[in-house]
């Protein structure tokens, strides 16, 4: 099993969501979280007064799957999550030892 972490811009979540309908996989959890790679802070304005955002806002999709369908879903998140900008985001892919599902007790790929 694989766990998928993908860090998108918010505004490309429903693009990646209907992605992963498309292919079969609609189940996940999200995460609002902050950050920043190698762009730099945003400079914005409100009433006039201009700040800097360092942290920017990012949508977390973490998603557990069958090895043969992790290459599947990164394409899926990759194909519509990508703008072509700096501040995409970025997709980790890491082993998954076990799974349990608490409701029935089912273990490992039956849990998911």
């Amino acid at each position: 099993m694989k766990k998928i972490e993908a860090i998108i811009r918010p505004e490309r979540l429903p693009a990646v969501r209907a992605a992963l309908e498309e292919i079969g996989y609609p189940g996940m959890t999200l995460s609002e979280v902050k950050g920043h790679g190698k762009e730099a802070a945003q400079t914005q304005q409100w009433r006039g007064v201009k700040f800097e955002i360092e942290l920017l806002p990012k949508i977390k999709i973490e998603i557990v799957a069958i090895d043969d369908d992790a290459s599947i879903i990164v394409s899926a998140i990759v194909r519509a999550a990508r703008t072509g900008e700096s501040g995409d985001g970025k997709i980790f892919v890491l082993p998954v030892d076990g799974a349990i599902r608490i409701r029935t007790g089912d273990r490992d790929i039956n849990a998911i």
